[in-house]
């Protein structure tokens, strides 16, 4: 069918894969940083054209006939009525709106109303409580907000070279706050309830659909997020989650419905091929395990892993309840972690060790099982980060989670979502790929682990640590 491209414009850099259309096998890749600092929270939309310019660099394009763009999630570029910015964009992790995000659930009739509207309660991160705090905070940039786009909306519309259309997908539209993954809607009441006034929000496209085509020829596909990316690089399906192990942690799923969760601990997006990806976070993952690392004197996350191997299941009795900067999943922002089962034949490094990856894995469990509770099926479990690589993760994980347990080669995966979404758009555009059938490419490569007979061992792990959360946050899952 050709040569499709996608690129994924992260918060730090932008990665492109050239693949082949019918297969996905990559052809080519190019890489740049973005001409930012790290941790900056208001930076030029510019930056990303330039650093998508460095990375396709050396004809990386050359004989592409369509390109898929993956970008950072919860971005905010407020723009006039003439399509020009008010001000630097308000990248994903900027932390400032935490304020603005608790005045509007506050302001809408609390979590479950948020819940029902959209799928999701205002966080810090979400677009709709960066409008809220530009309102409150640069009244005057609000006032001039004609139109409100994502990272991605806006480096689909540059590469199309500014058009009057302005379009995004489901999966980027369902993390903004104003869009319900429920009923496939924008509620334009909640963009002014924290804007102030209405702005223009752009058009929601299929999964196949194609944003437009460059005056070169180059069809742009939809487009989509970050997270939706790559589950669809991952060739995620019913029956799979995705276990993200970063600092913080979040569980995700492929499911055929949106799921409104009057708790708010489950974030309901929607994917990249017409599905659902119920989300839930939690805000401790490996950072209990540096932290551990840290206490016990050893250099690193490796030797962590070495010392817990020498422990057994259950770690002698203790137990880590490993909620270090307070909890989402279950709803506990003010509470401290815990460390419990402290008797003398207990007190040895390795047990420590163990107990702390424990921990993570159980309050992990503890996420995955709200998505369960709801109906959501999970047999295979992808677990994605560094920590993955771990022997400790590794053994334990099957039996802890109750599921296989996959874990992906390192790869570009949300680079490569945006191919396959390319691939889909020109093939439905050709006529040679059905609207609802995406491109059939070999899935990720990876080890596989099963729990076998150490099942029932890991479902004692996991009663020992719910006893213990149960015991000193009574009721947490079931305020």
């Amino acid at each position: 069918m050709g040569i499709v491209a996608g690129l994924d414009s992260s918060s730090a850099f932008t990665r492109i894969v050239v693949c082949d259309a019918d297969t996905g096998a990559v052809l080519r890749q190019g890489y740049a940083p973005h001409p930012v600092e790290a941790k900056a929270t208001d930076v030029d939309p510019q930056a990303w054209l330039l650093s998508l310019g460095e990375a396709a660099a050396g004809g990386l394009l050359e004989g592409v006939q369509a390109i898929g763009v993956s970008a950072q999630q919860h971005g905010l570029i407020p723009l006039d009525t003439s399509g020009t910015p008010v001000r630097p964009a308000m990248v994903g992790n900027d932390k400032r709106a935490q304020a603005a995000a608790a005045d509007l659930v506050e302001g809408f009739g609390g979590r479950q109303a948020w819940a029902e509207a959209v799928g999701c309660v205002p966080q810090s991160g979400l677009p709709v409580s960066k409008l809220r705090w530009l309102a409150r905070t640069e009244p005057e940039a609000a006032r001039r907000t004609a139109l409100v786009l994502q990272p991605h909306d806006w480096l689909v519309w540059q590469l199309l070279g500014r058009p009057a259309r302005r379009t995004t997908d489901r999966g980027a539209a369902s993390a903004t706050g104003y869009w319900s993954a429920g009923t496939g809607s924008y509620r334009p009441d909640l963009v002014e309830l924290a804007l102030g006034h209405q702005a223009a929000l752009p058009e929601v496209l299929g999964p196949s659909d194609a944003a437009g085509t460059t005056p070169e020829g180059l069809l742009i596909s939809a487009g989509t997020g970050e997270t939706m990316a790559a589950a669809f690089g991952l060739g995620l399906g019913t029956g799979d989650a995705v276990v993200s192990l970063g600092a913080t942690g979040s569980v995700m799923a492929i499911h055929h419905d949106a799921l409104a969760d009057p708790s708010g601990m489950i974030t309901s997006f929607a994917d990249a091929t017409g599905m659902h990806l119920p989300v839930v976070h939690t805000l401790n993952a490996v950072r209990a395990l540096r932290g551990t690392a840290e206490m016990l004197g050893v250099e690193n996350l490796s030797e962590l892993s070495a010392l817990a191997v020498k422990s057994t299941p259950g770690s002698s009795g203790l137990v880590l309840l490993p909620y270090l900067e307070g909890e989402r999943t279950p709803h506990l922002p003010h509470t401290a972690g815990t460390l419990t089962g402290l008797r003398r034949e207990s007190m040895k490094p390795e047990h420590l060790a163990r107990a702390a990856f424990e921990g993570m894995l159980c309050s992990l469990a503890d996420a995955l099982d709200v998505l369960r509770g709801r109906g959501v099926v999970v047999r295979r479990v992808f677990l994605l980060g560094q920590a993955a690589e771990l022997p400790a993760v590794q053994a334990a994980a099957p039996a802890i989670f109750a599921a296989q347990v996959v874990v992906p080669q390192p790869a570009d995966y949300a680079a490569l979502g945006a191919a396959r979404q390319a691939a889909w758009a020109l093939g439905a555009a050709q006529g040679t790929l059905a609207p609802h059938t995406p491109p059939s490419w070999q899935g990720a490569a990876a080890q596989v682990f099963e729990a076998g007979d150490e099942l029932a061992v890991g479902q004692a792990v996991r009663q020992q640590y719910a006893a213990t959360r149960e015991q000193i946050h009574p009721g947490a899952f079931n305020p």
